[in-house]
């Protein structure tokens, strides 16, 4: 099979189910909420205050590490709404949150959440990686939030109007 018409066939569908495949990104990088709540109330907390606002343990900490397991399938599935608004033409916007987004990937290889833990609780990292770069990847992390709100901008804009395109299928019904 043509790996062209595999890629159109990829497209044409994406775009027929934008509605479930925008909401599907939404909800899956909404749960990184969770763990960016995590990453301020507890290593950030620590390092600056010297006190833990939040320390998980059991249950709630395997849940934790659970939803942060959902991060790469959330980055593949954002990243895919990104990529088509700019198979429909450049914008920025698009790119920018494409690099915020992929940007993520340097943190999950390579500046962990465990070093990240271990750098900001003041404990010997057993790393040769500096001290900084924790904060860098803080940083990378926070760099969610602003696609999570244009995601989620993204699903209200989408189901307003499938809700108005089965109006107006309604309206021409009884016309």
């Amino acid at each position: 099979m043509d790996f062209r018409r595999l890629w159109s066939g990829f497209w044409a569908w994406y775009e027929r189910h934008y509605l479930l495949n925008v909401v599907l990104a939404s909800t899956l990088f909404m749960l990184q909420l969770v763990h960016l709540f995590w990453l301020g109330a507890e290593p950030i907390s620590l390092r600056l205050t010297d006190e833990s606002f939040f320390s998980p343990h059991g249950l709630l900490k395997y849940l934790i590490l659970l939803i942060d397991y959902t991060e790469i399938p959330a980055l593949i599935a954002v990243s895919l709404v990104y990529v088509n608004e700019l198979r429909h033409g450049f914008t920025p916007k698009a790119l920018l949150f494409l690099l915020f987004l992929n940007s993520q990937w340097l943190h999950i290889f390579w500046i962990t959440d465990e070093y990240v833990s271990t750098e900001l609780s003041g404990d010997p990292a057993g790393s040769s990686l500096p001290g900084w770069l924790a904060w860098v990847a803080i940083l990378i992390d926070y760099l969610e939030l602003p696609v999570i709100y244009d995601t989620l901008k993204r699903t209200a804009i989408a189901i307003r109007r499938r809700r108005l395109g089965e109006l107006a299928k309604g309206a021409l019904r009884r016309a």
